[in-house]
């Protein structure tokens, strides 16, 4: 059950029209999960800076189990997100940063329960 939170600067009028859902098919292909499985948060307007510059920027947040585990993995997941991202958000590779943060089953709650049980 992957988690991705689209954090940027850029106002919300700057990001195209249905972000999230080509964001939402675009992680089930990139983690190799069921998109149905996928949930997605963007946030635009932030408050942000990156490396001192408040230029347009993005950074996303990548949690889920079992598949962002290794820097092997993380490489290929990182490739195929930042290509998504500068294709849709028009940045360039220096204005987005990627965080990976491996999840365990009995860290995520669904239908009264956690992941571990289901």
């Amino acid at each position: 059950m992957p988690f991705i939170e689209l954090e940027t600067n850029l106002p919300a009028n700057r990001l195209p029209a249905g972000l999230e859902k080509r964001l939402c098919a675009a992680a089930a292909t990139v983690l190799s999960k069921p998109e149905d499985r996928v949930s997605v948060t963007v946030r635009p307007g932030l408050t942000m800076a990156m490396g001192g510059s408040t230029e347009p920027c993005a950074q996303l947040l990548v949690s889920s189990i079992g598949v962002v585990g290794t820097a092997e993995e993380n490489r290929g997941h990182s490739a195929g997100f930042f290509q998504f991202l500068t294709k849709e958000l028009a940045l360039a590779q220096d204005r987005i940063v990627i965080r990976f943060y491996p999840l365990e089953p009995w860290q995520i709650g669904k239908k009264g329960t956690v992941m571990t049980f289901l």
